[in-house]
């Protein structure tokens, strides 16, 4: 969560010369200012209570078992070699944008379009759209055979549930990929795949209409405020829940141990 000392400081270095002013090959503008004098942005983050991890969960365990593992290997190991640190990108909340991170399904289970869509009945209220994008949460998109359908979940079913299961990443899961696609483990699963960011429903139509897949959903965004609730209770986010601009190009800023 942002604080008035940090949006001071980054008001006053983007001010300054960058160091890199490029667009990568995404068409993303890229800037990059160095920090000479450090007290400052030291005191500021100290006040800061909490930092969210909001992409990246496997990479930074990765990097905290890498680092335990060197230091065991380390007799003079003392806490401040290179192994002890990770690069991360640090934002303000306010400014990141969360996505829709969608998904495409490759077959219906074995079951017949007209029994999929029964069985989608049982827990969402299903009807013919022009829309592509669900308004908001609840809602979601699924493009099935050239027409899309809004789904809207019971929401008699919503009371009771915890920030985790009232995630609409969770209600498409628990109540629709699973039970009736027979997706119990989209980690593992490789009848799903996942479509994020700004590659919008136009790739979901055309993963559809080429056979790659044979239904896909596009889903309405997570919010930063369901972040922190989940984060709050020492819980994790369930995968593939969110895509979040901007993003730092791959191998702009290195940290080597």
């Amino acid at each position: 969560r942002n604080t008035d000392k940090i949006r001071t400081l980054i008001s006053e270095i983007t001010q300054t010369t960058p160091i890199y002013d490029f667009y990568c090959p995404q068409n993303v503008r890229q800037i990059v200012w160095r920090i000479t004098q450090t007290e400052n942005w030291t005191e500021a983050f100290a006040e800061v209570p909490a930092l969210y991890v909001a992409d990246g969960h496997h990479r930074i365990e990765s990097a905290n078992l890498a680092g335990k593992k060197l230091a065991a290997q380390n007799p003079e190991h003392s806490g401040a070699e290179d192994y002890n640190f990770v690069v991360a990108g640090v934002f303000p909340a306010e400014d990141l944008q969360i996505l829709a991170y969608n998904r495409v399904v490759k077959d219906l289970n074995n079951l017949t379009e007209q029994d999929f869509l029964q069985r989608i009945g049982e827990n969402f209220i299903v009807s013919e759209t022009d829309e592509k994008k669900p308004k908001s949460r609840g809602e979601f998109c699924m493009y099935l055979s050239g027409k899309w359908y809004e789904l809207v979940f019971n929401e008699q079913f919503i009371r009771g549930l915890n920030p985790i299961e009232k995630l609409d990443v969770s209600i498409l899961q628990n109540y629709l990929l699973a039970p009736v696609l027979g997706i119990d483990d989209p980690r593992t699963n490789t009848r799903i795949a996942f479509v994020g960011g700004g590659r919008g429903t136009d790739e979901l139509e055309k993963m559809v209409d080429e056979g790659a897949a044979r239904v896909a959903f596009s889903l309405f965004p997570t919010t930063m405020d369901d972040l922190f609730a989940v984060a709050d209770m020492n819980e994790i986010m369930p995968p593939k829940s969110t895509w979040f601009e901007p993003k730092l190009k791959d191998g702009l800023l290195v940290h080597l141990i």
